[in-house]
């Protein structure tokens, strides 16, 4: 159960932070048994500040201190990190990274062959948690802890469990995916604008027209195909609209676009540069 664990957090940036919220304002996991640590001395004075938990071990005494470790880092600094923890090799803790694009491999090789890995693919929606992310299970992780981990990103969105070499394709779909939508989003205000909306009422249109509607996917438990058929009337304003966006490709353009990316993905970690988004 993860609210008997203790969570040391190696980094306290952006996703970090979102994690500690989503488990402190859930009450996943009290306060007390996260602790955090960070090159910058004033962040880490943020996050004691704003959700009451531990700072100020070094990262070796901190995950010496941890039932589970999260590695917050950027994939450019992960191999400076594992060199100073190597002396932990073999250690009983459960490692979780969400370094973007470095394999469950070169993890293991830092930290010993018998580290216990999962990999997470998050995105930058979990800040308000809303996230999606992935989770992929090294060599000697049990269905129990691959559940402590689904629990820790559940905190802050939804979590799925797939296999390791999907996470290029997670990171095509899920991980550049806002930014996919933010175009989206930007356009349907666009021809709101053009259409005389002014832009501030275009835009809070837009916006929650496609939340509403990713919730009624999430929600509804209907196919997308079946939510549009319903709002698509014969003859209608919709299916004009609809006729045009097919004019244009859109489906076509916007699988390119998770195909494109994934593919790059898998480039940027066979270089060893990490998924740089």
């Amino acid at each position: 159960m993860l609210k008997t664990k203790k969570i040391a957090f190696i980094g306290a940036g952006n996703i970090a932070e979102a994690l500690v919220s989503g488990v402190v304002k859930k009450q996943v996991v009290p306060p007390s048994q996260i602790h955090a640590t960070d090159i910058s001395q004033d962040r880490l004075k943020v996050l004691k500040e704003r959700y009451g938990i531990g700072i100020g071990l070094t990262n070796l005494d901190a995950v010496k201190w941890a039932d589970i470790v999260v590695i917050c880092v950027k994939p450019q600094v992960i191999d400076e990190i594992l060199f100073d923890l190597q002396s932990l090799s073999g250690s009983s803790q459960l490692w979780i990274s969400v370094a973007a694009g470095i394999p469950i491999s070169q993890i293991t090789k830092g930290l010993g062959p018998n580290s216990r890995v999962i990999r997470v693919m998050p995105n930058t929606a979990s800040s308000i948690l809303e996230g999606a992310a992935a989770l992929a299970g090294g060599p000697g992780v049990s269905s129990e802890e691959l559940l402590l981990g689904q629990t820790l990103f559940e905190s802050v969105g939804k979590a799925v469990v797939v296999e390791e070499a999907l996470m290029d394709a997670v990171t095509g779909l899920s991980g550049g995916g806002p930014a996919y939508v933010y175009v989206f989003i930007e356009a349907l205000a666009d021809g709101g604008v053009k259409m005389g909306l002014s832009r501030p009422v275009a835009q809070l249109l837009a916006a929650q027209t496609v939340l509403g509607a990713a919730k009624m996917v999430l929600e509804k438990g209907v196919s997308p195909s079946d939510l549009k058929n319903q709002v698509a009337s014969p003859g209608g304003t919709t299916i004009v609209g609809l006729h045009r966006l097919e004019q244009g490709r859109l489906r076509a353009t916007v699988m390119n676009a998770v195909e494109g990316a994934t593919l790059r993905s898998k480039e940027l970690g066979e270089s060893g540069k990490g998924a740089l988004k």
